[in-house]
């Protein structure tokens, strides 16, 4: 065979494997592969990519022969090989990243195994094959009103702007489209892609059409469901000591986790003291006492993200706590807890004396009713800022 650019000497090595990946991808059980496009098969550590050729199906050019495509412009050597590299990873039975050991049929790669970061690939080796099947898996099993902010590891590195985007906004969209859309950078795509895939490896092997069912929710939150029902079933009542203890602390970690320790100790020294604390603390930190209610804001955003039912179930514990007897000092601490880890991010308003009508403060800083400033911004304790786009919280629940 005679290629139409000259080289040291043919290199009938490429045509070979040009040949044999042919034969492979034309069997029948490929047949539903022919006609995605060869980007469906890149990684987004791929280097050297064949640009002419990502948009064209398998079938084209399949169907092209060999010194055709080798004439295009920009093709060469590399590129060429880079090709080929592409077309075995279509001949395999499972694309790259797709679960060792727990997808059958898994192949090797022709890379070596990919990064995983706590059990699901990294965005680097996420492909648009194995981005299908992590789609698959969020509608398969009814989870595209779910928010984001729901599932991932921590809320703090992720922009309020998303922690209510609903999963469907991504499972209609082919993987380049996330990585083109807007405000899209390099962390909130990963970010997305490694939801998608913790989601994928847990949901892999769920029945949805089984007549059990698995609900899915943060491993934190267990023992506090768990020991909220056992109190709203159980004749005495709790005391303040347990129910700081069982769910106050618990939730005070995990607003330390995703939104960080200023914010939490922000919530902690609040409910030691209703008015003081909040004083003290913007003069040491050198903030508006509207910004401090902005702060506490994002903690109870943080809480009714994981947790949607906790407004509700602290509500019908403090209900029990009432009809048992419970004394007035009592009810008005549970009363300061349901504002600050669950009212205050659903309602999302800044405290009457801090704002006027107009939205003004009384230190001259404007504050939304979402918690954020006039520049739209907002501080998680660690200098971060996002824009906001509340949506309403979903129900359900996955942990991190």
């Amino acid at each position: 065979m005679k290629l139409n650019k000259s080289t040291a000497a043919l290199d009938y090595k490429l045509v070979t494997a040009f040949k044999d990946v042919r034969r492979e991808l034309l069997q029948s059980r490929f047949a539903d592969r022919l006609d995605k496009p060869l980007a469906h098969w890149v990684i987004g550590s791929d280097r050297r990519l064949p640009l002419a050729f990502l948009d064209r199906s398998l079938r084209e050019l399949l169907n092209t022969p060999f010194d055709d495509l080798f004439a295009t412009a920009g093709i060469g050597h590399k590129k060429i090989r880079t090709f080929l590299m592409l077309l075995h990873r279509a001949a395999k039975p499972h694309p790259p990243g797709a679960l060792r050991g727990l997808e059958p049929e898994m192949a090797e790669t022709q890379q070596a195994a990919p990064a995983m970061i706590k059990g699901v690939p990294s965005a680097e080796v996420v492909s648009e094959a194995l981005w299908v099947r992590w789609r698959e898996s969020v509608r398969r099993h009814g989870l595209e009103h779910e928010p984001l902010g729901r599932f991932v590891e921590t809320l703090i590195d992720l922009p309020r702007v998303v922690w209510h985007k609903p999963l469907g906004d991504y499972t209609e969209l082919r993987l380049a489209q996330v990585r083109s859309l807007r405000t899209h950078g390099e962390k909130r795509v990963r970010a997305v892609l490694e939801v998608f895939g913790a989601l994928h490896r847990m949901l892999l092997h769920l029945d949805p059409a089984s007549r059990l069912a698995v609900r899915i929710v943060p491993r934190w939150l267990i023992p506090i469901e768990d020991v909220l029902m056992r109190w709203l079933n159980q004749v005495a009542s709790p005391s303040k000591q347990e129910i700081n203890k069982r769910l106050i602390a618990p939730l005070l970690e995990q607003v330390r986790v995703d939104a960080g320790p200023t914010v939490a100790r922000l919530v902690e020294s609040r409910l030691k003291s209703h008015a003081r604390a909040v004083r003290q603390a913007a003069d040491r930190m050198g903030l508006t006492r509207a910004r401090i209610y902005q702060l506490l804001s994002e903690a109870s955003e943080v809480i009714t993200v994981r947790w949607p039912a906790g407004a509700v179930l602290v509500a019908q514990l403090r209900e029990k706590l009432k009809n048992d007897g419970a004394d007035a000092e009592l009810l008005a601490w549970l009363d300061e807890v349901r504002e600050l880890l669950f009212l205050r991010g659903q309602s999302r308003t800044t405290d009457d004396s801090e704002v006027a009508g107009n939205g003004k403060a009384r230190h001259g800083r404007v504050s939304s009713p979402n918690g954020t400033g006039t520049n739209g911004h907002h501080s998680n304790g660690h200098g971060g800022s996002a824009k906001t786009n509340p949506r309403p919280a979903a129900t359900g629940q996955l942990p991190r």
